[in-house]
């Protein structure tokens, strides 16, 4: 007999040689009917793992992280032996399980067409319905290599030899079909109950843009019909909340091939919305003695040599001339601390001038690749709120503390502040060679920073090798309708461009020294908040931010001119306001501006010019029926001025 630790603490007498299904068994016919894959000392291994010794064992259940993974995962594999019974000649390339379902990417003979998704959802059924096991098998590097070559998987064989000369190296069966796999897999395949394929795209291998194109199907899975109903029915809206859909839709910007990816074009609706923000940020910096600054687009390569970006980035970087033939070349600039830098550099600053609050709203560049391209979320032309602040050690956390709590007022005052999630992000100090500084000066700045965050109080993970080139940094997130994570805003502290550029002040003892810099966005890049605002309102925008607060509704041409009038009264007033005085009927009138979305709508007829009032349907009260103008200008101000965010019907 051997002891069993249960992650409940709880230990349990099982027979040498039992499988960690067979103690889910024991426990309860329940767990044994849910477990997905088993945990063995913090190493998962399949349900048929034999246990041999005393060991710690936690069974998990869809309802876990990694039970959900190996049960997409396992999904995958059956997708991609459907999809070579149905096309033997593919070749498979790799089939990782991600958020919400999982992929498998295919070098095909010809594109996947939705048809051929529904051909391979069948062949899944069928191969389900024989319910057969995953098997695990181990083989030596060489005979590995022989079968996938037999296999004609030359993808597989790329995978095999780039594995460490130690690698464990093994492979699953499932009836005829065989595939590279570290596993571990759901005990049968029966328990694959629901599923979708959603979509196939062209993806590149590795990612690489310079390897060939393949062919990648998304799909989706879970252990209940109910739970795959709810999640599609959450796609659907997913798909209506799309800001590339939406945002297009409701004229807010748009796109235009012969400008490029990329280069999105902000419509007059949208830049009026990226007017409101701007105009909201600069003010409240300016409030919080932030000083207003304004610099160059690009500069000489020598600006971006000694911050270091010409050396670490400079690939992400729009280039102007050749420094081979050029006497100076010039870089269109990806962010603004050089010159920001340089504007605390014009006079000489004294511990008593310090902290240094500087902001701009600053257009950047950055050359993405074209495969990275997406609406609003990843352009190559942005606008973002930047700012840096030059501070002594002594003023570096509560500095700190004040981005942060700029940053949380207006994520609070834009309603997406319980959408956002904090992460640390850190150097790798095995590729030091992406960094400036020494390990002693990165270990120190984390510290720093970890105990700043911890005195914040705040949740946040950790992320390794995400942090900037020249100092670690807090990235708040913020996943879009698709369950993407995305970083919307950055805190960095710097502790190597100050001497870099011999940025000093003089202390209280008269000695030069080197200020740390806090480099930060409070709003972030324009275009990404504008998208994740379409996304969480659905178009639906507060009355402070909708770039029309107010559309009338004239019933026939006789209401014109009192409806003109009105006009101009609330624009005396501030409020944006649009006529829509085609010779429509009313009816249809009312369906085209409710799909606009506006805040308020008013039908103004034969009853409001005699009356000299309004007939006002908010679009998150519903009808509020006849109001004086008097009121309804003080209530919506109100509302405007408040920035208020009423509930959406």
């Amino acid at each position: 007999m051997i002891k069993i630790t249960l992650k409940d603490g709880s230990v349990r007498d099982v027979e040498k040689g039992s499988s960690v299904f067979d103690v889910a068994k024991a426990i309860s016919g329940r767990l044994a009917k849910e477990a997905v894959v088993g945990e063995v000392n913090g190493e998962l291994v399949d349900l048929s793992f034999e246990l041999n010794e005393d060991v710690d064992l936690n069974i998990l259940k869809f309802d876990d992280e990694k039970g959900r993974d190996t049960f997409r995962h396992s999904t995958a594999h059956i997708m991609a032996r459907a999809v070579k019974n149905l096309y033997p000649n593919t070749k498979l390339a790799i089939g990782p399980s991600i958020e919400n379902g999982f992929y498998y990417d295919f070098e095909v003979e010809k594109n996947f067409t939705p048809e051929d998704l529904e051909k391979i959802e069948k062949e899944m059924k069928n191969i389900i319905s024989a319910k057969e096991k995953f098997e695990r098998f181990e083989l030596p590097r060489q005979e590995a290599l022989d079968l996938v070559k037999k296999m004609k998987e030359d993808y597989k064989e790329e995978l095999i030899n780039d594995l460490p000369e130690d690698a464990i190296i093994s492979f699953y069966r499932h009836g005829d079909f065989v595939d590279l796999c570290a596993g571990p897999h759901v005990h049968e395949i029966k328990f694959i109950k629901a599923f979708k394929l959603l979509s196939a795209t062209g993806a590149y291998w590795r990612g690489d843009e310079n390897n060939k194109m393949l062919q990648r199907i998304y799909g989706t899975c879970f252990p209940k019909a109910n739970m795959l109903e709810t999640h599609l029915a959450k796609l659907e809206d997913a798909k209506k909340r799309d800001h590339n859909k939406l945002g297009r839709e409701l004229q807010i910007f748009n796109t235009n091939e012969n400008i490029g990816q990329g280069l999105p074009l902000l419509l007059p609706k949208g830049a009026k919305i990226v007017q409101i923000l701007q105009r909201f940020v600069e003010d409240e910096e300016e409030r919080r003695g932030y000083e207003l600054t304004k610099t160059p687009l690009m500069a000489k390569s020598d600006l971006y040599k000694i911050s270091g970006h010409w050396q670490l980035y400079k690939d992400g970087m729009f280039v102007l001339g050749d420094e081979e033939v050029d006497k100076e070349v010039f870089g269109l600039r990806p962010m603004t601390c050089p010159f920001q830098i340089m504007v605390y550099k014009n006079t000489q600053k004294s511990y008593r001038d310090l902290p240094k609050r500087y902001n701009e709203t600053s257009t950047l560049f950055r050359n993405e690749s074209s495969g990275e391209m997406h609406g609003l979320i990843r352009v190559r032309q942005f606008t973002i709120s930047e700012g840096h602040l030059m501070v002594t050690p002594e003023q570096l956390e509560d500095e700190f503390k004040g981005v942060v709590s700029l940053i949380n007022y207006f994520m609070d005052t834009l309603g997406i502040h319980e959408d956002i999630t904090y992460q640390f992000s850190k150097w790798d100090p095995n590729k030091s060679e992406k960094y400036i500084g020494t390990p002693e000066q990165w270990e120190s700045a984390q510290d720093q920073m970890r105990t700043i965050l911890d005195h914040l109080e705040i949740d946040y993970v950790e992320a390794e090798g995400e942090a900037a080139f020249y100092g670690p940094k807090l990235d708040i997130q913020f996943k879009n309708v698709h369950g993407k994570e995305d970083t919307i805003i950055t805190v960095q502290i710097d502790f190597a461009l100050a001497e870099k550029f011999d940025m000093t002040y003089i202390d209280s003892n008269g000695e030069k020294k080197h200020p740390y810099i806090i480099h930060r966005t409070s709003i972030g890049c324009y275009e990404r908040t504008l998208a994740m605002l379409i996304e969480k309102y659905a178009g639906k925008f507060p009355a402070w931010l909708a770039p029309v607060q107010v559309k009338m509704l004239p019933i026939a041409d006789r209401h014109l001119d009192y409806t003109y009038e009105l006009k101009k009264e609330f624009e005396k007033h501030g409020i944006r306001v649009e006529i829509d005085a085609r010779l429509e009927s009313v009816g249809y009138k009312i369906r085209e501006a409710r799909l606009e979305r506006n805040p308020y709508m008013l039908v103004i007829g034969d009853n409001e010019v005699e009356q000299k009032n309004i007939s006002v349907r908010s679009r998150d009260k519903g009808e509020l029926g006849a109001m004086s103008v008097e009121d309804f200008i003080k209530d919506l101000v109100e509302e405007i001025e408040t920035k208020a965010i009423l509930l959406q019907d």
